[in-house]
């Protein structure tokens, strides 16, 4: 059995209620709700994978629209004792799924200006998010495998509130799409 995780109820609108061979998770946006819900979902049940899809803003022109996977997460609204942006002072700078794909920059805010896509850009992430970090740091210390499938919604920029709204619908049914094709449901 697989489990798939989304962060806001607008991502499943594409989805259908009941998916076989899968458990469906809303955890709620942001970093605190997404890693608490994991872990109580994993702490409960032994699941096979975790299949965690959703939307993502482009920093910076860096990746076209469409679904990409991803490799590796950063969180850029965290920083050390010394002041160094991307670094926590206790988790991991990077996590990584295993997977090829791209880096995304995880938050608890929507990104929306170009000041801060700048800021992420500058980690070395190509998309931008509230969840993915915790995601797959919750699954290795869990010990499941993770998979993160992530549609591009907007381009992180001004407007990119708006863009999201008007986005998600087509986001989610892409994703679906594709999570039938790769999984044969």
């Amino acid at each position: 059995m697989r489990l798939l995780v989304v962060a806001h109820r607008d991502e499943l609108v594409g989805f259908p209620a009941v998916i076989p061979g899968f458990d469906i998770l809303l955890t709620g946006p942001g970093k605190v709700l997404a890693a608490h819900e994991l872990t109580r979902a994993l702490d409960r049940t032994a699941y096979d994978e975790v299949v965690v899809v959703g939307t993502a803003g482009a920093v910076a022109g860096a990746v076209g629209p469409g679904i990409h996977q991803i490799a590796a997460a950063v969180q850029h609204d965290v920083f050390d004792l010394a002041g160094v942006r991307g670094r926590h002072i206790s988790m991991p700078e990077r996590v990584e799924t295993g997977a090829a794909g791209v880096t995304i920059a995880t938050g608890d805010v929507f990104v929306d200006d170009a000041d801060s896509v700048a800021l992420i850009r500058s980690l070395g992430a190509e998309l931008v998010d509230m969840e993915t970090f915790v995601y797959i740091w919750v699954a290795q210390r869990m010990g499941v495998p993770i998979r993160v499938l992530k549609a591009v919604s907007d381009d992180a920029q001004d407007g990119a509130t708006t863009g999201w709204d008007e986005a998600v619908a087509a986001c989610s049914a892409a994703l679906y799409a594709r999570v039938r094709e790769d999984y044969g449901v």
